[in-house]
């Protein structure tokens, strides 16, 4: 079964390291893109394009797993190598249990694909009313605090995704993984930031709350409008 998730992310695979470097993916590397093949498989199946990127020598602040954008293809970016802090997100949890947490994260990204492939990339669901109104003191602080709230919807549909998959895949393990989302999106600097995901992940406390649509992207339209109205408020 391992090697059939690893050959499900590998065909993904577009870029490594230079030729004239070891090519060879790392112990980490392979184990992160195990853990990732099941919703690797499911983007292919649904034809979304992704390749995945694995960077010869992370920068300083790189996140260690992040999605990205080419044109019309999606990239998933490992920055692993050099990155003493690309496992501090799993740190608390014993290191049989890191599998289904990377899957969830996964899932999270590709959720972020799914919303550029299709065009929705910051839109709002038809009919949402925006109330809240944004005050700053400037032109360009008030711009930034826009970006920030279109990120902050982002990162809660894609939060909402990876409770869905495991809702979907895991249902035995979805307390952990909401329990362990829940604890991250809580730690500071959380209020306000474009990762302050508090009002989508609460609403996502039992699987129950997910539909069962076509896709697992369908199945968290209601909890991300009503989300929406909650985040607004604030």
């Amino acid at each position: 079964m391992f090697k059939q998730l690893l050959i499900a992310a590998l065909c993904l695979l577009a870029t490594a390291v230079p030729a004239h470097a070891d090519a060879s993916l790392t112990a980490q590397e392979t184990r992160w893109l195990a853990a990732a093949g099941p919703v690797l498989a499911y983007s292919q199946r649904l034809k979304l394009p992704i390749d995945i990127i694995v960077q010869p020598q992370a920068r300083p602040g790189d996140v260690p797993f992040a999605m990205g954008y080419d044109g019309k293809r999606c990239k998933l970016v490992l920055s692993m190598r050099g990155n003493p802090g690309a496992e501090t997100i799993l740190e608390t949890v014993p290191e049989e249990r890191r599998g289904v947490l990377i899957e969830a994260m996964t899932a999270h990204e590709v959720g972020h694909c799914w919303r550029y492939v299709y065009g929705v990339w910051h839109a709002l669901p038809a009919g949402f009313v925006e109330t809240a109104e944004l005050r700053a003191g400037n032109d360009d602080m008030l711009a930034a605090a826009k970006a920030m709230r279109e990120g902050r919807r982002e990162e809660g549909f894609a939060d909402l995704v990876a409770l869905a998959w495991i809702a979907r895949h895991h249902p035995d393990s979805y307390g952990e993984v909401h329990g362990w989302l829940e604890t991250v999106r809580g730690t500071p600097p959380a209020h306000g930031s474009a990762h302050d995901t508090r009002a989508w992940v609460a609403l996502a406390r039992e699987p129950a709350a997910f539909g069962r649509a076509a896709t697992v992207f369908d199945d968290v339209a209601g909890l991300w409008s009503e989300g929406l109205l909650l985040a607004n408020r604030r």
